[in-house]
C-alpha cells in the first residue's frame, strides 16, 4: 500500500479561447509575384528586428520597444512595424520557454545518469528503496560517463544564455536549414530548397484591431471576400488601389465557421490574418484567427449528469466505452483506429477522423462528457528511463498526446461535449484486474484497453475502479444487506486495493467476542456444560 502514489482529482478541461480558419487563395501570376516580393522584404525586417531583440536580452523595456518600432515604421509603415515587433516578442518568449524546458531536461538527464553510474554493474532496480538499475556492461558505463560530461558542458552553455537572456532562433526552421547540407537524402534540388527556404522566411501576418474597417487595416478581407494589402513604403510603386494598397484578383470564401467570421468583420471586430505559400503544392493560403470569450467551465457533476464515455488512448486506436451515472458499462466497447505512420499531414488527418467518430458516438449515446487520461510523455522517451526497449521509446516519442488532447478539446467544444481529464495512474492495471475477465463472453473478446476505458470512466465519475462485490446469499445471517465496496466520491483512499486482513476468512466470532463472550464454557463446544452425552467423563471425587 505504501508504494501507491496519491491519485489526483479529476477536472473538466477548459474550452478553447481562440479560433483559426483557412482558405486557399487562387492568385494569378502577377499577384504571386507581388506577394512574394512583399513577404521577402517584410521577412528581412522581421529577421533584423529579432536579432536586435535578442541582443537586448533581459535589458529590454518599453523604451527599447518604442525605438525599434520607430525604426521599422520609416522602412515600412506603423501597422507593419507593430505586427513585426509583436511577432518578434512572441518568438523570443517562445524561445525562452523552450530554453527553460531544455534546461530542465538536461538537469534530469544528468541526474538520471549519475544515479545509474553510482549503482554496481547489472544491479536490479528496487522501487521500494528508490534505487535505479545499474548499467549492463562496463562499456555502457564508460559511454554514459562520457555522455554525462557532454551534457554538463552543454548545460553550462545553456545556463549562460539563460542568464544573459540570449536565444538562438532560426527563422525558417532549424530542420530546413540543416536539410541544405543533405539535399540528396531529402530528395530536393538546390533551387527547390531555396524556394522553400524563402517561403518559410517570408512575413505576411497582421493582427487585427477592433473598431477598424473589417477588423484589420493592414490585411483587409471584406464581406465579399476581396483581399487587399497595405504595402510598405519602399514598395508603394506596386499599388493598384488608392492609399498604397494592393488588391488581389483572388477572393476568399471561408467555408468552415464562415458565418462566425462574417459576423465579426461586419461588426468591425478584430481578426488577424496570415498569408503563406506552400511550395510543395504550389498554392497560397490565407488563415484568419480571432479570440473568443472564455466560456465558463461546467461543474463536474453537471457535465457527468448523463453518464460519460471513457476513452483509453493507444498507439493505434482509441478504446471507448459508455458508462451510466452509477459507473456501469452500457452497450458494447468501441474502437476507433488511426495510423500514425507517414507524413505529419497524414497523421493529423487520421487523428481528426478518429476524434470525429468518437464525438459522433458520444452524441448517439446521449452522454455529454468524455473522460480521457491526462497523459504526458515528454519526460518518458529517454534511454535512461526505459533502457534498451527501443520499441517502447519509439512508441512514446511518436504518440501525439498533446495534439490529440488539444484537438479533442477544440472539436468537443463545437459539439457541446465536456472533456474530463483524470489521473492515468493504475488505470490499465486495475481495469484489467477488475473488469477484463468478468466482461469477457464467447461473443465479446475484452482487451486491456477496453477494460482501461471503463477504469477511466469510473474515475471521472468519482467511483472506485474495482467492481462491486456480490451480496451474500439470502440464507446467510445479514440477508443481503452487506454491500460495502461502493465507496462515495468523497471517501478517502477509495481508489486503493482492499487491505489484507490477517486471520481466517470465516463468519465465526473470534475468541472473546460475540453474545457468549462471558460464558467461558461456551468457548469449547465439546466441553459445554449443557452437553450430557454418555461418553462424557464424570468429575472425579476429591477424597476417597
Amino acid at each position: 500500500m505504501g508504494g501507491l502514489r496519491e491519485v489526483a482529482a479529476s477536472f473538466v478541461v477548459r474550452g478553447p479561447t481562440g479560433v483559426a480558419i483557412r482558405d486557399r487563395l487562387r492568385v494569378s501570376e502577377s499577384d504571386a509575384v507581388v506577394l512574394a516580393e512583399v513577404g521577402v522584404y517584410l521577412g528581412s525586417l522581421a529577421a533584423g528586428d529579432l536579432a536586435e531583440r535578442s541582443r537586448q536580452g533581459l535589458a529590454h523595456d518599453a523604451a527599447g520597444w518604442a525605438v525599434r518600432k520607430r525604426e521599422l515604421t520609416g522602412r515600412s509603415s506603423a501597422r507593419w512595424a507593430g505586427s513585426i515587433t509583436k511577432a518578434t516578442h512572441e518568438q523570443w518568449a517562445l524561445a525562452r520557454r523552450g530554453q527553460a524546458a531544455y534546461l530542465a531536461w538536461l538537469r534530469t538527464q544528468i541526474a538520471s545518469i549519475e544515479a545509474r553510474l553510482m549503482r554496481p554493474l547489472g544491479a536490479k532496480a528496487d522501487k521500494r528503496e528508490g534505487l535505479v538499475c545499474g548499467y549492463a556492461s562496463r562499456g555502457e558505463w564508460h559511454a554514459k560517463s562520457r555522455r554525462r560530461y557532454t551534457l554538463k558542458d552543454r548545460l553550462t552553455m545553456v545556463e549562460a544564455d539563460w542568464q544573459a537572456g540570449r536565444v538562438h532562433v532560426v527563422r525558417g526552421g532549424k530542420r530546413l536549414a540543416n536539410t541544405r547540407h543533405h539535399l540528396a537524402a531529402a530528395g530536393l534540388s538546390e533551387r527547390a530548397w531555396r524556394e522553400r527556404w524563402r517561403a518559410e522566411r517570408m512575413f505576411l501576418a497582421a493582427d487585427g484591431e477592433t473598431g477598424k474597417r473589417f477588423g484589420n487595416e493592414t490585411i483587409r478581407v471584406t464581406d465579399t471576400g476581396q483581399v487587399s494589402i497595405k504595402l510598405p513604403a519602399p514598395l508603394v510603386r506596386l499599388a493598384n488601389a488608392p492609399h498604397g494598397r494592393y488588391v488581389l484578383n483572388a477572393t476568399v470564401a471561408f467555408q468552415h465557421r464562415g458565418q462566425e467570421w462574417l459576423d465579426r468583420i461586419i461588426a468591425n471586430r478584430a481578426v488577424a490574418y496570415r498569408i503563406h505559400h506552400d511550395t510543395v503544392r504550389g498554392r497560397w493560403y490565407v488563415t484568419a484567427s480571432w479570440q473568443r470569450a472564455a466560456a465558463p467551465v461546467l461543474p463536474r457533476e453537471a457535465a457527468l449528469a448523463r453518464g460519460v464515455v471513457g476513452v483509453d488512448m493507444n498507439d493505434d486506436h482509441l478504446a471507448a466505452w459508455q458508462l451510466d451515472v452509477h459507473g456501469n458499462p452500457v452497450g458494447e466497447p468501441q474502437r476507433f483506429f488511426y495510423d500514425l505512420s507517414g507524413s505529419a499531414g497524414h497523421r493529423d488527418a487520421q487523428i481528426r477522423h478518429a476524434l470525429t467518430r468518437l464525438l459522433h458516438h458520444t452524441r448517439r449515446c446521449g452522454a455529454a462528457a468524455i473522460a480521457i487520461e491526462d497523459l504526458d510523455f515528454t519526460d518518458g522517451t529517454s534511454r535512461e528511463k526505459h533502457g534498451r526497449n527501443k520499441r517502447l521509446r519509439r512508441l512514446l516519442s511518436r504518440f501525439p498526446t498533446a495534439k490529440l488532447k488539444t484537438r479533442l478539446v477544440s472539436m468537443a467544444a463545437e459539439q457541446a461535449v465536456a472533456i474530463v481529464a483524470v489521473d492515468p495512474a493504475y488505470t490499465s492495471r486495475w481495469g484489467a484486474q477488475h473488469w477484463q475477465k468478468p466482461l469477457t463472453t464467447p461473443r465479446r473478446k475484452m482487451s486491456r484497453h477496453d477494460a482501461a476505458s471503463i477504469a477511466v470512466g469510473r474515475r471521472a465519475l468519482g467511483h472506485p475502479i474495482r467492481r462491486r462485490t456480490a451480496p451474500p446469499h439470502p440464507d446467510q445471517s445479514d440477508r443481503g444487506g452487506h454491500r460495502t465496496v461502493q465507496a462515495r466520491p468523497d471517501t478517502r483512499r477509495r481508489e486503493e486495493t482492499r487491505p489484507h486482513l490477517p486471520g481466517p476468512r470465516t463468519r465465526c466470532a473470534p475468541p472473546g467476542r460475540g453474545v457468549k463472550a462471558g460464558d467461558q464454557g461456551a468457548q469449547h463446544r465439546s466441553e459445554h456444560p449443557a452437553e450430557q452425552d454418555s461418553w462424557q467423563q464424570d468429575t472425579l471425587p476429591l477424597s476417597p
